[in-house]
């Protein structure tokens, strides 16, 4: 009768500690999940802030290369306005034709290169924003992560 008792509390003891494994396992998993997401989102966040500084580094050159197109383009233009000027006081001379049909060219390429400029400065600070709004909503997921007791850390 002993022995039954000692075996029968040694198989309750057995399953006990069967289920509380199988409960901290479900909890370690859980936690190694949250954990795994706090680092992804981290390494996101980084990635992120990287691209960031690499625009924001881009920003003084397209500016520079705006201001630059611009000039050339009122200096084609002023270039232009000479030459229709000569031509209009002489229209028969092929040669004052010759310049301003070459300073109209001159003078539109000029033009749009500076559009061109004026919209790829305004397409990277639209990037930028946009990353800056990625980047802050990754940082409150982040915060939000580490506070439910995710991190770890």
């Amino acid at each position: 009768m002993k022995i039954r008792d000692i075996v029968g509390v040694l198989g309750l003891l057995l399953i006990t500690l069967s289920v509380s494994a199988q409960v901290v396992s479900k909890d370690s998993i859980n936690m190694l999940k949250d954990q795994k997401q706090v680092l992804e989102v981290s390494k996101r966040l980084n990635d992120r802030k990287l691209e960031l500084a690499k625009l924001e580094n881009q920003v003084a050159q397209k500016t520079e290369d705006v201001a630059t197109t611009a000039e050339k383009a009122r200096k084609s233009a002023e270039e232009n306005k000479i030459a229709a000027e000569k031509l209009g006081n002489n229209p028969q001379d092929k040669k004052d034709a010759r310049r301003a049909s070459k300073s109209a060219g001159s003078a539109s390429r000029d033009a749009k290169r500076a559009r061109r400029a004026v919209q790829n400065l305004e397409k990277l600070n639209k990037n930028i924003e946009s990353l800056k709004k990625k980047i802050a909503d990754d940082e409150a997921k982040l915060a939000s992560l580490q506070g439910s007791g995710g991190g770890g850390r």
